[in-house]
């Protein structure tokens, strides 16, 4: 045998076993199973309120298990301090739920993105994906609770299809039809947003839009802000989803970590 068939062979021999060694692709059920104990309902505990905890929408858990990332428009602007009113995420507790408070310390209004951080045991953490990971064309998934504890804190799971990359704001056909919001919008830099062929409802809103494959996150579902903003001279509902990209999580994190 010749020295450079040996070689040939043993090339031959070394990607076989890398091949062979490879890690396979989570099929959906099993990429969804890991995904669901990441995320968590988000809202407010009041004791003497009834209900005492009020949900507003869904967040997931990423980096060290204690970072909780939402929508922005899902937090409220005030607590009521004096009745002793905590933010927090809401969590499946066999037939009931349970409430663990939570901090907001970052906002970005402009995507639309908010982050909590949790006292006390992380819980499991989602992947951040590559800010350039999502094209048009394809399939994605995204887990949250759509309707709320109307249907139960189940986390549910939906599929979407990517159907376009576009900028934040559409510029309406009249300028009779800009408003103050939308105008604010145009005077910054343009931002892309993920619009989906899937149906989410307002309980969705910061739902993680994610890999069915790697549950890596490509993003953050978004049932208000950005509708208002694109679909405003709407009258009917359109039946669009849409989703602010994961790039504006990973800046959003690195701002509180940078403090």
């Amino acid at each position: 045998m010749t020295r450079r068939l040996l070689v040939k062979r043993l090339a031959a021999l070394i990607c076989l076993a890398v091949a062979g060694t490879a890690p396979q692709a989570a099929s959906l059920p099993q990429t969804v199973a890991a995904v669901k104990p990441s995320i968590v309902g988000i809202g407010t505990q009041l004791q003497t309120r009834s209900p005492a905890i009020v949900f507003s929408g869904t967040g997931f858990v990423v980096d060290d298990g204690l970072s909780v990332i939402t929508n922005a428009h899902v937090v409220p602007d005030k607590l009521d301090v004096a009745r002793m009113e905590q933010l927090g995420v809401v969590l499946p507790d066999g037939a009931g739920v349970r409430f663990r408070p939570a901090t907001l310390v970052g906002l970005d209004r402009q995507h639309d993105l908010a982050h909590l951080r949790l006292e006390g045991v992380p819980l499991p953490a989602m992947r951040l994906g590559s800010a350039d990971a999502a094209a048009e064309g394809q399939d994605l998934v995204f887990t949250g609770f759509p309707l709320g504890m109307v249907l139960g804190l189940h986390p549910a799971t939906h599929r979407a299809l990517l159907a376009a990359i576009t900028p934040l704001v559409q510029p309406s056909l009249s300028a009779r039809r800009l408003d103050a919001r939308a105008l604010a919008q145009l005077q910054r830099s343009p931002s892309a947003i993920y619009q989906l062929d899937g149906t989410a409802y307002p309980g969705n809103s910061g739902s993680p839009l994610y890999h069915p494959a790697t549950g890596e996150v490509l993003g953050v579902i978004n049932m208000v802000f950005v509708k208002g903003l694109k679909e405003s001279a709407i009258s009917a509902p359109s039946g669009i989803t849409y989703a602010i990209p994961v790039r504006h999580v990973q800046e959003l994190l690195d701002r509180q970590k940078s403090k």
